[in-house]
């Protein structure tokens, strides 16, 4: 006859396949200004960023005739900068991309649908940023075509708070 010894459970840690960084913060209060750099913003639940040009009930934007509850927050790829000088020779600044928020290590293109943390902000992609025409109008640079398929990310605000640059940006 044979004895069954339980073993002790193994601890297994769920690791997420990504940790990011924040490195660049921007907003404007109106369309067509130029982007303004900040250390920290802070997140409204919801409705989007205290002082951005798309913050709802707000709209200053481009596109402010349809607000889109989307649209609260938007986040672009560092890497995306780093591919647009070495394949198509084109320097953009982190500024120039018109998004809120520029990342490092965080894959935008797959979040879509799902929640993420942005420093201690709850975010849900809703879909990907579409380059448009006014963005070569206001750069001066020919950067629709390249930046098709990495233009960035639009972001729903689920929990609020104040995002800061260096912060930890990571699956929730």
């Amino acid at each position: 006859m044979s004895t069954v010894v339980s073993q002790p459970a193994q601890e297994h840690r769920v690791v997420p396949a990504w940790t990011g960084v924040i490195r660049h913060l921007h907003i404007t209060p109106r369309a067509f200004l130029p982007m303004e750099s900040f250390q920290e913003l802070t997140l409204v639940a919801g409705k989007g960023i205290v002082g951005d040009r798309y913050l709802l009930g707000h709209e200053q934007g481009f596109y402010s005739h349809k607000p889109e509850e989307g649209r609260q927050i938007t986040l672009f790829e560092i890497e995306t900068l780093e591919a647009l000088q070495r394949d198509a020779g084109i320097e953009m600044l982190p500024q120039e991309h018109r998004r809120n928020v520029t990342v490092q290590g965080v894959p935008l293109n797959h979040l879509v649908g799902r929640r993420f943390w942005l420093g201690g902000a709850l975010l849900e992609a809703t879909r990907l940023s579409t380059p448009c025409r006014h963005i070569e109008e206001i750069l001066d640079k020919a950067v629709f075509d390249p930046m098709i398929n990495r233009a960035g990310l639009n972001c729903k605000i689920l929990q609020g708070g104040t995002i800061r640059v260096g912060d930890i940006v990571r699956e929730a």
